[in-house]
C-alpha cells in the first residue's frame, strides 16, 4: 500500500508542478528542465563509460559534496563524475561546474526512470548527500549491487523513519551501503532501527568552508563601501528578515550593512529599495559619486554567487531564512570569525545549535531581540569572544572528507 501511495504522490507532485509552472518561475524551470530529460541524458553521456554519480537536493547540498568531488578529481583524475540536482536553484547555478563531466536534473523517481537512467549513466558508485532518499533509485542501485553512500547524513527523532508507521521509509534507508553521519546521535538512531553500516565522519561542509577565507574573491565595490568601518553582512535574506533589518538600520544610524537577498528578481529588489530608500545597488555601484557612496549606509547585492566572499568584509552576520522554512548557511560566515544572528527556525541545523552553545550564534524572534543582540555585539570584548569561538568551531570540525576518501580508497571504489 505504501509503495502505491508513494508512486501516486510522485505522480500528483509532477502534475501539480506543471500547474504551478504557469505562474511560478522556479516550478517552470524544473518542468522545462525535465521535459525530454532522459533522452537528453542519453544523448549527452559517453556510452560504455562508468561514472561516479553525485546527487544533491540543491545548492547547499552541493557545497557539502564539493570537497569530496574535489578530492576525487585531484587524487583520481581519470574518474568521471555525473551530478544531478532536484532543485533549479542548485542546477542553474552549478550546471557548468568544472568538477563534473555532466550536470543534469534528476528525472522523477519512477521505476522506469530509475531503470533507464542507471542504464544510461552506468554508475560504478553513487553518493547522495544529507537527506535525499528516493525509493526507486535506491532500489535499482541495490538490485544491481552498485554501492550507495550517504554523506553528511543527519537524523532526528521526529522523522518518519523512526515512527511506528515508517516501515516503508525505513526500507529505503536499508538500501544504503554506508552512512557517514554528522553526529553520534544519528549513528545511534540508525542502530535503533537495525542499520549498523554507519559511522561518524562529521559534516563535509566544514572542509569546504574552512578554505573560504584563503580563497575569497576580492570585491572592490564591497571594499570601497566598507572602508574602515565595521560591517554587518546580511546573507540570503527574505522579506521577513529584511523588515527586521529595516528597523535595525533606522534605529542605529551608525550601522553600515551589506544585504544579499536570497531572491534577486526585479520585484524583490524593487521592494528592498523601498525599504532602504538610500541604499546603493551593487549592479550600479560604478555609477555612484564618491559623495553618494560615502553617505550611504546600505549596499544591496543584486546578483548571486559572491556571498561567501562578501563575508570577508564584515564583522558580524545576519543569516536569513529563520522566519520561513529554516536558516541558510551559517558556516560561510562563521569561518571568517563572524558571530551569526538568525531567526527562530534553526532547530534542524546542528551547526546553529552548536554556535549558540559556544556563544557565537544568536537566535532572535523580533525587532527588540535583534536590537539587543546587536547592542551586545557592539561591545568589543563580546564581539572578539564570539568571533574567536566561531572561527575555532569551523576549524576544529574539518576532516570529514578525508574519512570518506579513506573509505573509498580502502574499499577500492576509485580507479
Amino acid at each position: 500500500m505504501m509503495r502505491f501511495l508513494y508512486d501516486l504522490g510522485i505522480l500528483i507532485y509532477g502534475l501539480l508542478l506543471r500547474v504551478f509552472a504557469l505562474f511560478n518561475a522556479k516550478a517552470k524551470l524544473l518542468v522545462d528542465g525535465r521535459d525530454g530529460l532522459v533522452q537528453h541524458i542519453e544523448q549527452s553521456v559517453e556510452k560504455g563509460q562508468q561514472y561516479i554519480w553525485f546527487h544533491f537536493a540543491s545548492l547547499g547540498e552541493f557545497e557539502q559534496g564539493r570537497s569530496v568531488m574535489e578530492q576525487i578529481k585531484s587524487r583520481h583524475p581519470k574518474e568521471k563524475i555525473i551530478v544531478t540536482f532536484f532543485s533549479p536553484s542548485g542546477y542553474e547555478i552549478r550546471k557548468n561546474s568544472p568538477l563534473a563531466d555532466h550536470v543534469f536534473y534528476l528525472p522523477a523517481d519512477t521505476a522506469s526512470n530509475a531503470r533507464r537512467f542507471i542504464d544510461i549513466i552506468n554508475p560504478k558508485l553513487a553518493i547522495f548527500t544529507k537527506y535525499e532518499y528516493w525509493y526507486h533509485y535506491f532500489k535499482e542501485l541495490d538490485k544491481r549491487k552498485i554501492r550507495l553512500l550517504m554523506i553528511s547524513a543527519i537524523f532526528r527523532e521526529n522523522q518518519v523513519f523512526f515512527k511506528q508507521y515508517g516501515g516503508f521509509f525505513r526500507s529505503i534507508l536499508k538500501k544504503v551501503s554506508y552512512f557517514f553521519t554528522q553526529n553520534t546521535e544519528s549513528v545511534n538512531m540508525l542502530k535503533w532501527i537495525g542499520i549498523t553500516k554507519a559511522g561518524l565522519a562529521g559534516d563535509t561542509r566544514f572542509d569546504r568552508v574552512v578554505e573560504l577565507p584563503k580563497e575569497h574573491k576580492l570585491i572592490p565595490e564591497a571594499q570601497t563601501f566598507a572602508g574602515t568601518e565595521d560591517i554587518l553582512v546580511a546573507g540570503s535574506t527574505w522579506p521577513a528578515d529584511e523588515a527586521l533589518l529595516k528597523v535595525l538600520v533606522e534605529n542605529n544610524k551608525d550601522l553600515k550593512a551589506i544585504i544579499a537577498p536570497h531572491e534577486i528578481h526585479k520585484d524583490h529588489i524593487d521592494a528592498m529599495l523601498k525599504l532602504f530608500p538610500h541604499a546603493l545597488l551593487f549592479s550600479k555601484f560604478n555609477t555612484y559619486t564618491d559623495q553618494q557612496i560615502a553617505a550611504s549606509r546600505q549596499l544591496i547585492i543584486d546578483n548571486i554567487g559572491m556571498l561567501s566572499s562578501l563575508y570577508h568584509y564584515g564583522r558580524m552576520a545576519y543569516i536569513g531564512g529563520g522566519f520561513g522554512a529554516g536558516i541558510h548557511n551559517t558556516l560561510e560566515a562563521a569561518t571568517y570569525g563572524m558571530p551569526v544572528i538568525f531567526g527562530p527556525k534553526y532547530e534542524k541545523f546542528q551547526e546553529a545549535i552548536d554556535l549558540m552553545e559556544i556563544g557565537a550564534g544568536f537566535s532572535i524572534s523580533n525587532e527588540q531581540e535583534l536590537q539587543d543582540v546587536y547592542n551586545a555585539l557592539c561591545i568589543s570584548e563580546k564581539l572578539v569572544q564570539a568571533s574567536i569561538a566561531a572561527k575555532n568551531y569551523v576549524q576544529q570540525r574539518s576532516g570529514a572528507t578525508q574519512i570518506i576518501m579513506k573509505y573509498l580508497e580502502t574499499e577500492k571504489l576509485l580507479g
